[in-house]
């Protein structure tokens, strides 16, 4: 075990970092190039802002980890704003959601129009019902209820992982986070699929467009988290994880039942009473 680094205080004095700004700009290359590729003029700026922002969070995530194992920068007091942060974090994805569940609420509650909308006439695009009647929506308790599953199942292995490093057994937290490493790519190879078969598309009106954004950017966080996950398993296996210091994994756990949490919402809202 490599000795840590005796601090003069309990703060963290974060040193100068290139990766917020070098962050900033993969996502600025990151959005101009999916504008580009959205209207087939180019793709490489796309990719190229990928490998970016893979670039930006394999420096982050080093110097972090460095910070934590090996100069003795996370104690308890910093591991506190740490938690502070990361619930904040998670608030303000919460609040992300709403948004999108507010749009679909309203086009599936109001499919005629209420008030100054009945103007614009959204009956002509959703026949006044919901599901629009040229809208062959998915069946909840096909793919959907089976991701449902994959996710709480992923959300019980990943508690399995955080009960196993609280205890030391290093080796069931390893096996426990490979399982929900492999749920998590299961969901999105499932959700793939049926993305790939819909029989509507994120142009065909606002019944496409509502249901896109808000399980897409569901499955894009199940990315996130699954890339989140990976990195803490990857910590277990370099030991860098103890029973009373594991604050890294605890806030990808934190995120993953997050994820849980809005699908349960996406299934029974959008899936099953919004599917008609």
């Amino acid at each position: 075990m490599v000795e840590r680094q005796a601090r003069a205080h309990e703060y963290h004095l974060v040193d100068p970092s290139p990766w917020p700004a070098v962050g900033a700009f993969a996502a600025l290359v990151i959005a101009a190039g999916g504008i580009l590729l959205m209207h087939g003029i180019a793709d490489w700026p796309f990719y190229l802002g990928v490998l970016l922002v893979l670039f930006s969070m394999f420096g982050w995530w080093r110097d972090v980890i460095r910070e934590a194992e090996f100069e003795g920068h996370h104690t308890p007091i910093v591991q506190l704003g740490m938690r502070y942060g990361m619930a904040l974090f998670i608030a303000s994805e919460v609040m992300f959601f709403v948004a999108f569940f507010w749009a679909f609420f309203d086009a599936s509650l109001f499919p005629g129009g209420a008030g100054s909308e009945e103007m614009i006439g959204r009956a002509a695009y959703t026949g006044g019902v919901w599901p629009p009647t040229h809208i062959e929506a998915f069946n909840a308790f096909e793919i959907p209820f089976v991701n449902t599953l994959i996710l709480l199942t992923s959300g019980t292995t990943v508690t399995w992982a955080h009960h196993e490093i609280r205890d030391g057994d290093r080796a069931r937290a390893i096996f426990a986070l490979w399982l929900t490493i492999l749920l998590g790519i299961s969901f999105t190879a499932l959700q793939a699929y049926e993305y790939v078969h819909a029989p509507f598309d994120f142009t065909g009106g606002i019944y496409g467009s509502t249901f896109f954004m808000a399980t897409g950017f569901h499955g894009f966080h199940v990315i996130i988290g699954t890339c989140f996950l990976s990195v803490c398993l990857w910590r277990l296996y370099q030991g860098h994880f103890r029973p009373d210091h594991h604050f890294g994994f605890e806030a990808a756990a934190w995120y993953w039942h997050f994820v849980d949490v809005v699908w349960l919402f996406l299934f029974s809202s959008v899936y099953w009473w919004g599917g008609g």
